[in-house]
Formats: structure tokens, sequence, C-alpha cells
């Protein structure tokens, strides 16, 4: 997982991506216990895969990249 780790809080950074995709969200660094609260009442992400999965985030990625 070279590459990611240093994208996890240190908690996390040894986990396998089956489990990390389980992980809360505020396990990705930069986003706070806060962050994570204002994303489940908004968008109803809980996870990380919740996150990587949600339908707004990948119109906005897909968006961005096209747009490139």
């Amino acid at each position: 997982m070279a590459g990611i780790a240093d994208k996890l809080d240190k908690a996390y950074e040894d986990k396998p991506l089956t489990e990390l995709v389980d992980a809360p969200v505020d396990a990705l660094q930069g986003v706070s216990p806060a962050h994570a609260e204002h994303l489940k009442a908004a968008f109803n992400i809980k996870t990380i895969g919740d996150l990587g999965r949600n339908k707004y985030f990948l119109w906005a990625q897909a968006i961005t990249k096209l747009s490139e």
C-alpha cells in the first residue's frame, strides 16, 4: 500500500484495503470528526467506502477530469 499510508491517520496506516473501505471517513488525514459528522448529515457518508461511492463526489470528479 505504498503511497496510501500517508493519506491515513496513524491508527489506519497498516490496515488492508478491505478494512479501510469500512473505516470511518475521519480515518483519512485532514478529515476531522466534525467534518465526518457534516458528511454524515448531508450525504449519509459514514465510511471511506461511502465517500468513494457517493454519486455526487463521483460526478464532480468526472466533470473535473473531463474538463482537464
